[in-house]
Parts: structure tokens; C-alpha cells; sequence
């Protein structure tokens, strides 16, 4: 069975474990406003073929979470290429993360690292992999490593769609109630992600993560895929989509979801859109997310 390649993010990241939730972030600061995802406007036409436009392309927390700090990221792309990738966080004084000789040193006695080192190291990683979903999580920091790969995901559909708006993310703010929608525009072996969650009274209630093909089947429903899939790893959409909706309901937190065994990569894409969705039902902000997902030639 052939699987499905993506260029995007498996986050920054996805606050602090994906979205920074997991990183304890409050809204201590900076009042929370109730504009969507991004401010500014958008500069180059848009693109639908998943290829990103060559730009500066910014993304920032609105709140310093309860230790003082808030992150950002800034990626720049050439010739299609991410060429430098800037991930950190500051105080309120604009003192960076790594230059705070104390944090380095009790994070590095409790865990084995510091922002001196596993912050370089995620810069340096989406650089080298050129996509979010293959930046390699440091020992000692998974949850900054997931933030890192869900903003990076975020970062390079910004590319994909030519947006050099500062995407703003409303960290620590809890969940609004509504229905929050993302989908992949573009098909890769027959098939594309779509994703639906529903959060009533600040909970996520509702997880519904799939594939569909151009006529509007589901991959949990192809019955030759299911037995292809299985017969080489165990596991088949039948098994590891369900799993992968019933867990975010019950953990509520995409970086608590559990890697299926055997659906490794679609389980880094559910996690990596979970935590996105999350974001925008952090902000309220229930406009459409659409994925130009770049596919390799088939």
C-alpha cells in the first residue's frame, strides 16, 4: 500500500505540546480579541498545487503563559525551499528564552536539555527535513518540539497559500463552542484528510477525522484498502481512524493521542490538524481551514 506524502507542519509544534497546551500557557496577558487566525493582509497570489511562495512568513502567541513566557516563529522560503526557520519564546523585558542562563540550567538538570540546545535543534531540523512532520521531537522537550511542529505546519500552509499575515495564536485561552472544519484540497492515492470537531461548552464533544475520494466515499468504508493495509500492518482505517477520533474526545488534548501501531504517519497527521483545529477553537475562529497539500507524483 502506498502511502500519502504531505509538505506541512507536524506543528511548532503544536502549543506546547502541540499548542502549548500541555505547556500550562495562560491568558495572563495581552487581552484576548476575537479576530481569526491571522492579522495583517495577504501579499502574493495564492497557490493550489501545495508548492509555497517565496516570502518571510511570521506566526506569534498572544499570551505569556504562566513562567513569563510566550513564543513566536518565523520561517523564510526560497525557491520553495524553507531557508531559515526562527522559533523561540520571550519575556515581557524581549529577553529570549535561550539567552536565560537560569531556565537553561534547571531545564537542563531535570531533563537532560535546555532551549540552548533543543531550540537550535528544531530550527535546524525543519531546515534539513523541509517539512514539519519529519522535524525529529528532543529528548527532554517534547512539548515545545510538538508546538514546534504544529506551528511549522501552520507556518508553511501560510506559504502554500502566499499569506505573509502574522498568524496570532490565542495560547492558554480555553476551547469555544462551535463546529470547527478542516480539509486537504488536494488528492494524494485516490484520497484526502477532511476534519470536523465540535466543542460544546469548552469540550471537545465530537471528532470526526477521515479520507474521502472524489466521489465522496470514506477510507473507513474500502473494503480493499482496509484488507491491504491490515495484511502488512496490522491495523486498517477501520481500526485506527475511530481509535484516533475516540482519543482526542477522551484525552482533550491532541498531544496526549496515542500513536496507533502501524499508522504511524496518519497518526502525526491527525495529531498535527488536531492541534491546528484546536487553535482555532481557541480563538473561536470557525472559517474553513483549507490544506494545499503538496502530493508527490503518483
Amino acid at each position: 500500500m502506498k502511502k500519502k506524502k504531505l509538505v506541512m507542519a507536524l506543528t511548532a509544534v503544536m502549543a506546547s505540546s502541540m499548542l502549548l497546551v500541555a505547556c500550562g500557557n495562560d491568558n495572563s496577558s495581552d487581552s484576548k480579541s476575537s479576530d481569526s487566525k491571522q492579522s495583517d493582509t495577504k501579499t502574493a497570489d495564492a497557490k493550489t498545487d501545495g508548492t509555497m511562495t517565496d516570502g518571510t512568513y511570521k506566526l506569534q502567541e498572544k499570551n505569556y503563559d504562566d513562567k513569563g513566557w510566550k513564543g513566536f516563529m518565523t520561517i523564510t522560503v526560497d525557491g520553495n525551499q524553507i531557508t531559515k526557520s526562527d522559533y523561540n519564546y520571550k519575556n515581557k523585558d524581549g529577553k529570549l528564552k535561550t539567552d536565560d542562563a537560569d531556565y537553561e540550567k534547571n531545564m537542563k538538570a531535570k531533563t537532560g536539555t535546555g532551549p540552548q540546545e533543543y531550540i537550535p535543534a528544531l530550527n535546524d531540523s525543519l531546515v534539513a527535513k523541509q517539512a514539519a512532520a519529519d522535524v525529529q521531537v528532543v529528548t527532554g522537550a517534547t512539548h515545545s518540539s510538538d508546538t514546534f511542529v504544529n506551528y511549522s505546519n501552520q507556518l508553511i500552509q501560510a506559504a502554500q497559500r502566499a499569506d505573509t499575515a502574522t498568524i496570532e495564536i490565542n495560547n492558554g485561552a480555553k476551547l469555544e463552542d462551535g463546529k470547527y472544519s478542516l480539509e486537504e484540497q488536494n488528492y494524494a492515492h485516490n484520497y484526502r484528510a477532511v476534519f470536523n470537531m465540535e466543542v460544546k461548552d469548552g469540550k471537545i464533544t465530537t471528532s470526526d477525522y477521515n479520507y474521502v475520494d472524489k466521489d465522496g466515499k470514506k477510507k473507513t468504508d474500502d473494503a480493499d484498502y482496509e484488507k491491504n493495509m491490515k495484511s502488512k500492518t496490522g491495523t486498517g482505517p477501520q481500526e485506527y481512524i475511530p481509535a484516533l477520533n475516540s482519543a482526542l474526545v477522551s484525552k482533550q488534548n491532541p498531544a496526549d493521542v496515542a500513536v496507533v501501531t502501524g499508522a504511524t504517519e496518519s497518526s502525526n497527521a491527525f495529531k498535527i490538524y488536531a492541534a491546528q483545529l484546536y487553535n482555532a477553537a481557541q480563538s473561536g475562529n470557525t472559517d474553513m481551514i483549507k490544506v494545499y497539500n503538496q502530493v508527490d507524483a503518483e
